[in-house]
């Protein structure tokens, strides 16, 4: 009985780790390989005065409140490869189901956001 009792525990405390694995998103490394060898479309689902405030080099502002009605029309080619960026990884990893839903089969994070993609020294360009 206490074996049981605790394998349980352990298996509880282990899944959030195995869960944060598989939501966790590209990194940035991984990021700017799609973008450069696979012409991968950056979108910034951030509000415009957080775009304007900083923004990977590149990407294109649609707030995630629009995601579903703009998408479509600002990614024409549903083959390439979508990076869906925010602040934090939290909106995007949101987007991503949006993404998705449209038909964007290739449509990913950006774990931790504009904070890891600062973090790993990339640059960032203000509007």
């Amino acid at each position: 009985m206490l074996v049981t009792i605790a394998i349980l525990s352990a298996t509880m405390l282990f899944m959030p780790v195995v869960q944060g694995a598989v939501t966790a998103g590209l990194d940035p490394n991984a990021a700017v390989q799609l973008m450069n060898r696979e012409k991968a479309v950056v979108i910034d689902v951030c509000e415009p005065t957080e775009f304007a405030a900083g923004h990977i080099a590149g990407a294109k502002n649609i707030p995630l409140g629009e995601l579903e009605a703009k998408l479509g029309t600002v990614v024409k080619n549903k083959a390439l490869p979508v990076i869906l960026v925010c602040q934090s990884g939290a909106r995007s990893a949101r987007a991503v189901a949006t993404a998705k839903k449209l038909g964007f089969e290739n449509a990913q994070s950006l774990g931790g956001g504009l904070k890891a993609w600062t973090t790993a020294n990339f640059p960032v360009e203000k509007a």
